[in-house]
């Protein structure tokens, strides 16, 4: 039977030290990302502080005028820097825009490791000096959490428990601040438009902090919609498409949306911020042998993580 709600893991679990909790948590989270593809998170790591600063820093931006916003937008940069504008970005598969814009911060290279070269600078903010000091200080928690969540996955997988450790360190990931702005005239809204529609995260897994209203949902194995609604202390982690190939589905990259409010709350703005924890360019998607059986057969080609982003990159619209 399907899953009717978002299973909830406590990460101090498995850093407790308790052999018997840590491997009931490897379990719990495991088996949730192989059913439905999420879980909410206590315990995770992020501080409070570190979250409401970063929050205030983007609602400072996204509040500036659009004329300073597109300042920060590079477009050849194909989203992956600076500011996203509006009706920029769909869903796979859809031509209708969603109703947002965004911001993003990527991976910020101090070792001298050659993979620097690889990627764009960020771009931060004149008019919001707060955009680089906290958005980068959520990026590195958010980071943090998300390593020890994928050691608890090579646990599950039967990998050491180091086996993303050298993949994701310095990896291509994407601290997303979102605003999905209020909607004061429902006649200029595109048929058919949604604050996100219905699509699966590109990532290893996604870690989103708990979003300023309601309105994530996600599809479980029966095709039902279902609410996922943190508390202000939890955060929700979805596997991505890329360990979902890696995986030979047996953990879920789950189709997930963001739906509009009543009609009566249009007007009201939402706010959220996803970090897409990404590996290393060159990390080999292949199935894992150990995943692959006479009733699960292959059903990925071989690809490179790079190869991957670049061709979904292009799906959603962001890049040419």
């Amino acid at each position: 039977m399907a899953l009717e709600h978002i299973p909830r893991v406590d990460l101090n679990d498995y850093l407790s030290g308790d052999e018997a909790r840590k491997q009931r948590f490897v379990k719990e989270l495991g088996d949730s990302f192989s059913e439905i593809g999420f879980a909410i998170v206590k315990n995770h790591g992020v501080d409070d502080d570190t979250i409401a600063k970063a929050y205030q820093a983007f609602y400072d931006f996204f509040a500036l005028p659009e004329a300073i916003k597109r300042k920060y937008e590079v477009v050849e940069l194909a989203g992956q820097r600076g500011y996203t504008s509006k009706g920029r970005e769909h869903a796979k598969g859809s031509d209708v825009p969603d109703l947002k814009e965004f911001f993003h911060i990527g991976q910020i290279i101090e070792d001298n490791d050659p993979i620097k070269k690889e990627y764009p600078d960020n771009i931060f903010i004149d008019e919001v000096p707060g955009v680089e000091q906290h958005g980068v200080a959520l990026y590195r928690s958010l980071e943090a959490s998300g390593v020890a969540v994928l050691k608890a996955i090579s646990e599950y997988l039967s990998l050491p428990v180091d086996y993303f450790d050298n993949k994701i360190h310095n990896g291509n990931s994407i601290l997303r601040p979102i605003h999905y702005y209020p909607i004061r005239n429902t006649h200029e809204v595109p048929d058919g438009a949604v604050r996100a529609a219905a699509h699966e995260d590109i990532s290893i897994i996604t870690l989103l902090i708990g979003a300023s209203a309601e309105g994530l949902e996600v599809m479980n194995l029966e095709g039902k919609w279902i609410p996922a609604i943190p508390e202000p202390n939890e955060i929700v982690i979805n596997v991505g498409d890329m360990l979902q190939r890696l995986t030979n589905n047996v953990l879920k990259s789950t189709t997930h949306r963001v739906v509009n409010p009543p009609r009566e709350r249009l007007h009201l703005p939402r706010y959220s911020m996803p970090f897409f924890l990404h590996p290393r360019s060159e990390m080999d998607l292949t199935c894992l042998t150990s995943c692959i059986s006479d009733d699960n057969p292959k059903r990925y080609s071989d690809m490179t993580a790079g190869q991957y982003l670049d061709e979904r990159l292009r799906e959603i619209g962001l890049k040419k």
